[in-house]
C-alpha cells in the first residue's frame, strides 16, 4: 500500500500510518451516509411515515452533520484536533447501538442525529489534521485518504446492508448496529497518533511541535516553524474573524465547492439507490446488489483521484468531471422522461456518473476545503466548508422522495437539475477557483 500512493522512506510512512488512522474516521461517515439506503424502507413501513416524515426520518443525520460542521471548527481551534477527534469517534459508537435499538421512531431520530454530529465534525477536523501533518508534495494524497475512506465506508455499507437484508425478524437493526465495531477500532487507534504540529506551534508548544516535525520531514525543520510562526503572528496581528473582507476569496471557494458537491445529487444517489434502481422494475435483491457496484466503482476512481490530485491539479480534475456528469445525469434525467429503462442501461450510466464525481468533486472537496485557508482560521474555514456541504446534502437528501412523489417525472426533474448544476461548476471553477498544488499551506494563506 506504501507503494501504491508514492510513499518512499520512514517519515512518510508515519505521515501515512497517522493519515489512515484519522481518515478512518471518514469511513464511518461513509458507512453511515450509505447505510441508510438498506434501511429506509423498513423505517417507512415500520413506523408508517408519511413522505414528509420519511424524508425528515432520513434527512435526521444531515440535519446532524450541518450542526457538527458548524460548531466543531471552533473548539478544534482552541483545544486541538485531537480530544475533538475523540468525541467524534464517541459518538460514533453511541449512534451505531441506540438508533439500532431505537423502539420508535423519535428515539431513532434522535440517535441518528448524534450520529450526524459526529459525521459533520468528522468532516471538519479530519481533513485539517491531515493536512496540517502532510509535507506538501503528498498532501493532497494524503488528505484525499479520508474521501477513498469515505467511499470504502459506502461500499461496506452496500455489501453489509446486501448481506445483511434477510437477517432475522429486524435486519434493518443489525444493518445499523454493526457499525458498532470499527467505530469502537477507531477509538482505540486514535491513541497512536499525535496531535497536530501546526497546533502545537500555534500554542506556543515548539519543543514538541519540533519533535513531531522531524518524525515526517527531511530536513528544513528549524525553517518551517519559522515559517509557521511567521504565518501565525501574521494573522494574529490581523483580523481573525473569518467573515472579515480579506478572507473573501476563500470563503467563496469552500463555500461554492462544497454546494456543487451536493448539487451534484450524489447524496440523493447514495441514499436512495435500491429505490431509484427499484423505480425501474428491479427487485429489491438486485436493487441492493447493483448499488454494491456503485460502490466499487466510487472506490476505484477515487483511487484514480489520488494519484492525480497532486500531479494533475485540483482544478483540471474538477472540470473534466463536471462535464462528464452534467452528461450522465442528463441522460439519466431522459431515461425517466421517456421511462424507457433497457436492460442495465440505467446501471450503466449511473456507473459512469459515479466515475466522473469520485475522481473529481469526491476526490478533491476535502482537499481543497483543508488547502486555501490560513492557519489562524483554519479550523472555522473547514468548518464553514463542511457546514455548507451538510446543509445542502440535508436539504436534498429531505426533499428527493418529496419531489419524486410530486409528478410521473419527478425524478427526471431531480436529475436533470443535478446536470445543469455540473454545467454552471464547470464554468465556475474554470474562471475563479485558484489552483493549489504543491504549494505549502503557509504560502496559500498568505496569497489566498
Amino acid at each position: 500500500m506504501f507503494k501504491i500512493i508514492g510513499m518512499k522512506n520512514k517519515t512518510n510512512n508515519k505521515v501515512f500510518i497517522w493519515s489512515l488512522i484519522v481518515a478512518l474516521g471518514g469511513f464511518l461517515f461513509g458507512f453511515d451516509t450509505a447505510v441508510i439506503s438498506g434501511v429506509e424502507k423498513h423505517i417507512q413501513e415500520l413506523f408508517q411515515l408519511t413522505p414528509f416524515w420519511h424524508g425528515f426520518t432520513i434527512s435526521s443525520a444531515l440535519i446532524g452533520t450541518v450542526i457538527g460542521a458548524l460548531v466543531s471548527g471552533q473548539p478544534a481551534d482552541k483545544y486541538g484536533r485531537k480530544p475533538i477527534l475523540f468525541i467524534i469517534a464517541g459518538l460514533y459508537v453511541i449512534t451505531a447501538i441506540g438508533s439500532a435499538m431505537a423502539g420508535d421512531v423519535s428515539t431513532f431520530i434522535i440517535f441518528r442525529f448524534l450520529g450526524g454530529i459526529g459525521v459533520g465534525a468528522s468532516s471538519v477536523v479530519a481533513p485539517t489534521y491531515i493536512a496540517e501533518i502532510s509535507p506538501a508534495k503528498i498532501r493532497g494524497k494524503m488528505t484525499a485518504m479520508f474521501q477513498f475512506n469515505v467511499i470504502f465506508g459506502i461500499l461496506i455499507a452496500f455489501i453489509s446492508n446486501f448481506l445483511l437484508r434477510d437477517f432475522g425478524t429486524e435486519p434493518w437493526r443489525w444493518m445499523l448496529g454493526i457499525a458498532g465495531i470499527p467505530a469502537f477500532l477507531y477509538f482505540a487507534f486514535l491513541f497512536i497518533i499525535p496531535e497536530s504540529p501546526r497546533f502545537l506551534i500555534k500554542i506556543g508548544q515548539i519543543a514538541k511541535a519540533k519533535l513531531i516535525l522531524e518524525r515526517i520531514e527531511i530536513a528544513a525543520i528549524d525553517q518551517e516553524i519559522e515559517e509557521i510562526k511567521h504565518s501565525m503572528e501574521k494573522s494574529s496581528n490581523g483580523d481573525q474573524n473569518l467573515f472579515s473582507r480579506g478572507y473573501l476569496k476563500p470563503i467563496s471557494v469552500a463555500f461554492l465547492v462544497a454546494m456543487f458537491n451536493q448539487f451534484s445529487g450524489i447524496n440523493a444517489i447514495l441514499y436512495y439507490a435500491p429505490r431509484i434502481f427499484e423505480l425501474s422494475g428491479l427487485s429489491n435483491a438486485d436493487s441492493m446488489f447493483q448499488s454494491i457496484m456503485i460502490g466499487i466503482t466510487n472506490g476505484i476512481f477515487t483511487i484514480l483521484g489520488m494519484f492525480l490530485i497532486d500531479k494533475v491539479g485540483r482544478k483540471k480534475l474538477l472540470i473534466t468531471g463536471s462535464i462528464g456528469m452534467s452528461i450522465c445525469l442528463g441522460l439519466i434525467a431522459k431515461t425517466f422522461y421517456t421511462q424507457n429503462f433497457s436492460g442495465y442501461g440505467l446501471l450503466f450510466l449511473l456507473l459512469v456518473y459515479i466515475m466522473f464525481f469520485a475522481f473529481s468533486t469526491g476526490a478533491v472537496i476535502w482537499v481543497l476545503i483543508a488547502e486555501i485557508f490560513p492557519n489562524s482560521v483554519r479550523g472555522k474555514g473547514q468548518s464553514l466548508g463542511s457546514f455548507t456541504h451538510w446543509f445542502f446534502a440535508a436539504l436534498i437528501t429531505f426533499l428527493f422522495p418529496v419531489i419524486v412523489k410530486l409528478s410521473d417525472f419527478g425524478v427526471g426533474h431531480a436529475f436533470m437539475f443535478f446536470s445543469l448544476m455540473m454545467i454552471v461548476q464547470a464554468v465556475v471553477v474554470w474562471k475563479y477557483f485558484p489552483e493549489t498544488k504543491g504549494r505549502t499551506l503557509e504560502e496559500l494563506g498568505e496569497n489566498l
